[in-house]
């Protein structure tokens, strides 16, 4: 059974940079797309970015487009998220989520019901 384990997370400054991993076990992560989300306190849960299975498609949030980049080394059986120029509204817990499709529609990425493996979230708080 696949399990998904996240880290990176942590306290930084606005402005700083933070990656978060994306770790897989139980299972290769060749197969899967990936998809990062976020939920901070009182709102909902939101779609930050997703990666096809071999990586050659990428979408992201327009909130975070320019600053984080998603990646995948399948080798490693790891995806991650480079988050660069944090802003206090970047502060949520992030989770990972595998999907059994090789590539997902925008609409199937946002919606998140696609996922069938979910990780437990990590804690990324940006504030000075």
């Amino acid at each position: 059974q696949l399990r998904l384990v996240e880290s990176g997370g942590g306290l930084v400054q606005p402005g700083g940079s933070l990656r978060l991993s994306c770790a897989a076990s139980g299972a290769t992560l060749d197969y899967y797309a990936i998809g990062w989300f976020r939920q901070a306190p009182g709102k909902e849960r939101e779609g930050v970015s997703c990666i096809s299975s071999n990586g050659g498609r990428t979408k992201y949030a327009d909130s975070v487009k320019g600053r984080f980049t998603i990646s995948r080394d399948n080798a490693k059986n790891t995806v991650y998220l480079q988050m660069n120029s944090l802003k206090p509204e970047d502060t949520a817990v992030y989770f990972c989520a595998a999907s059994s499709l090789p590539v997902l529609s925008y609409s199937d990425w946002t919606a998140g019901k696609v996922f069938g493996s979910w990780g437990q979230g990590t804690q990324v708080t940006v504030s000075s």
